[in-house]
Formats: C-alpha cells, sequence, structure tokens
C-alpha cells in the first residue's frame, strides 16, 4: 500500500541486513515517523506500547524480536528468554503466539552458528506469507461487495468498519480492509464508514489516513452512530478484522465489535469477519470465556491526543481527575451474529466444521498440542 504515493510495507528489514524498520503507528495521522528497532528489547517495546499493533503484525514484529535477540546471542536460553519477554507484550492476538512458536520451530534444532540466519530467512516468511494471505482475503471477500454492488444497480456499496484492520495491522494490504482494496481497484463504486475506535482512534487516526492515502471514499463517525445508520439503510455491510478466533468460531476483536454485531443482526445487515489462519485458536471454544481480554491503562480512555491549531501535537486529559476508569481493549462476539468468516481459502461459515474442513492441519496441530500438554 502507499504513503505518499510510494509503495511501503509496516515492517522491513534495514539496508544493514539485522535491524528492524516500522512505522511507528503511535505519530499517525499526523507525522509519518520511521523508527529503528535493534534489539528484542525495542520490538517488545514497539509491541507494548503499540508502535505496532494488529494481530499479524505483532506476529510479525515478534518474529524480527527473536532475530534480534538470536543475533546477539543464539543460545536456547536465550532464545527461551526472547520468546517469553515478546510473548509477555500482549495477551490476545493469538498470532504473537503463532510466531513464536514458528520461530522456534525453525531454529531450535540447528547449529548455534546458522540461528541468526535462519530465523531471519523465517521471519521473512512469515512477512511474505502474510500479504499472500491478505490478498487472498481480498479476492474472496470482494464477492460479497460485487454481489451487494450488482444488487444496487450501480449504486455505491456502503460498508462499515470498526478499528483498524487495515493495512497498518499487517504487513501490507490488510484484513478487513483486503475485499475493500480490491473492489476499489476493479472500479466498484464504495465508500466506508469508519468508527473513530476509542480510546486510542485507531479508526480514525489510521483506518481514515490509509483509506485516503489510497483514495477511498471514506467518512469519519463516532463510535455509536454505526447502529442510526443501519437503521437508515446507509450500512449494506459490516466487514471487521480478528484477534483470535476460537474453534467454535467466536471472534475477539477491538472492544465495540460485539455491538455493531448486534446492531448488524437486528437490522439484518450481514456482518462479516476477515481473518487470516494464524488468527484462528483452535485450542479453545467458547471465546466469552476463555480468551484473556487486555486490560490497558486507564490513561488512554481519560485522555486524547491530537494537533491544535498551530500545529503543536498535545494531549489533553477529558475526565474528571478524580474519575476512576476502565479499559477493556478487546470484546467477543459469538458465533451466531457472524454471517462468515472471510479466510485465504474462501468465505466460510462460523462454525467448528467449516473452521476444520477449511484447515484441516491447523486442527491436527492443536489435537496434538492438547494431548502433549504444550497449549
Amino acid at each position: 500500500m502507499k504513503i505518499g504515493g510510494q509503495a511501503t510495507r509496516t515492517i522491513w528489514v534495514e539496508a544493514d541486513g539485522a535491524t528492524v524498520g516500522i512505522i511507528d503507528q503511535t505519530q499517525l495521522p499526523h507525522r509519518v515517523v520511521m523508527s529503528r528497532l535493534v534489539t528484542l528489547e525495542d520490538a517488545a517495546r514497539a509491541i507494548k506500547t503499540m508502535q505496532v499493533r494488529g494481530a499479524p503484525l505483532i506476529g510479525a514484529t515478534a518474529a524480527y524480536g527473536v532475530c534480534l535477540a538470536l543475533r546477539e546471542d543464539a543460545s536456547d536460553e536465550n532464545l527461551e528468554r526472547a520468546c517469553a519477554t515478546l510473548l509477555a507484550t500482549r495477551p490476545t492476538a493469538i498470532n504473537l503466539k503463532w510466531a513464536l512458536d514458528e520461530m522456534t520451530a525453525a531454529v531450535r534444532n540447528r547449529p548455534r552458528g546458522e540461528r541468526a540466519a535462519a530465523a531471519y530467512r523465517r521471519a521473512a516468511e512469515i512477512c511474505d506469507e502474510d500479504v499472500a494471505i491478505n490478498e487472498a482475503m481480498g479476492r474472496h471477500g470482494v464477492r460479497l461487495i460485487e454481489d451487494i454492488a450488482a444488487n444496487k444497480n450501480g449504486e455505491r456499496v456502503n460498508i462499515l468498519t470498526h478499528c483498524n484492520a487495515g493495512w497498518f495491522a499487517t504487513v501490507d494490504f490488510g484484513t478487513a480492509t483486503a475485499p475493500i482494496y480490491t473492489a476499489h481497484n476493479r472500479g466498484v463504486p464504495l465508500h466506508v464508514w469508519v468508527d473513530e475506535t476509542r480510546p486510542r482512534n485507531q479508526g480514525a487516526a489510521l483506518t481514515a489516513f490509509e483509506l485516503g492515502q489510497e483514495g477511498v471514499a471514506h467518512t469519519v463517525i463516532a463510535d455509536n452512530t454505526g447502529g442510526h445508520l443501519m437503521q437508515h439503510g446507509q450500512v449494506d455491510i459490516v466487514i471487521v478484522g480478528a484477534d483470535r478466533v476460537t474453534a467454535l468460531g467466536d471472534v475477539c476483536n477491538k472492544i465495540g465489535t460485539y455491538l455493531k454485531a448486534l446492531a448488524a443482526h437486528d437490522n439484518g445487515i450481514p456482518f462479516y469477519v476477515a481473518l487470516p489462519s494464524p488468527t484462528i485458536d483452535f485450542s479453545i471454544g467458547d471465546g466469552v470465556a476463555e480468551i484473556p481480554i487486555e486490560e490497558r491503562a486507564g490513561e488512554e480512555v481519560a485522555s486524547m491526543r491530537g494537533r491544535t491549531a498551530d500545529g503543536r501535537i498535545e494531549t489533553v486529559r477529558v475526565v474528571p481527575d478524580d474519575s476512576p476508569v476502565a479499559n477493556y481493549a478487546f470484546d467477543v462476539t459469538p458465533a451466531r451474529l457472524v454471517s462468515g468468516l472471510i479466510t485465504e481459502r474462501g468465505v466460510i461459515t462460523a462454525n467448528r466444521e467449516a473452521l476444520a474442513n477449511a484447515f484441516p492441519e491447523r486442527t491436527n496441530d492443536a489435537t496434538a498440542m492438547q494431548r502433549t500438554g504444550t497449549r
């Protein structure tokens, strides 16, 4: 995807072949800042402070974090330390653990002298695989938009999305935005309603920015506007991303997703979730009971960051000083509210049978892990 007309990924290896470049997403949309990750601690900090965010990109960054750690010390002990450090950064997105498992498998049985090079190769593969998966989701999901466009006789298709499941959440192209960009590139008339997504405003800051860079028509709305738009026939389809999907099809995503699903269900509007297969956690079933929901610092809710009229970037407090604040980062949408899952292997039903049939190798891996107690 593009920034200022130049094709850019969200993560890359710098010219020195070792350090890792990222777009610092905490600076967007007002500043485009590229940062370097030099150490394991840099990678862990980037994930924890949300310089990088979105389940697929978190996984890719963790993979390169392992590379940076092994570049300094390729011992088994340091590999374990690196994985433990990275795993502790964000508890909800399953791609993080998946990527660490992939990196461990790629290097564990190699001589120490070969481990760093093998790690960089596997991390690069993880990034390329993510892009290929997202492009495949775009090809499958675009049919949903094209069908609506055909039924509307050329009128624009209105799509509601939540948070940022665009290319800033992945290595490139995005998950929920993949069908949108594919439709846009095919000339399908469309418009995207962009939830601001409090408290970190990923919709207003990131989704709106990237859609604008690609020339996609969009409008930023307050989080609670979606239901009103649905009631008045101004939403044709809802497409969101996911941080974890269970074996039963329950979807964990940014807080507020569940409310959008309820409103869509009440108004007979299709609600789709776009996800790459590494986001599926076949080891759990009931998302509400089993997925750990990250609780972040209350300051994210109590304050807002923005640009003043004279160009300064400032943070201001928006709640009383003595008011307690709760900040749940995710919620779970039950499978019964999901019209379908857009995956790299097609659009499938949100249930155990469909997921198992689409990804039998992942189901077998999860079963083996449960038998050996390595969940």
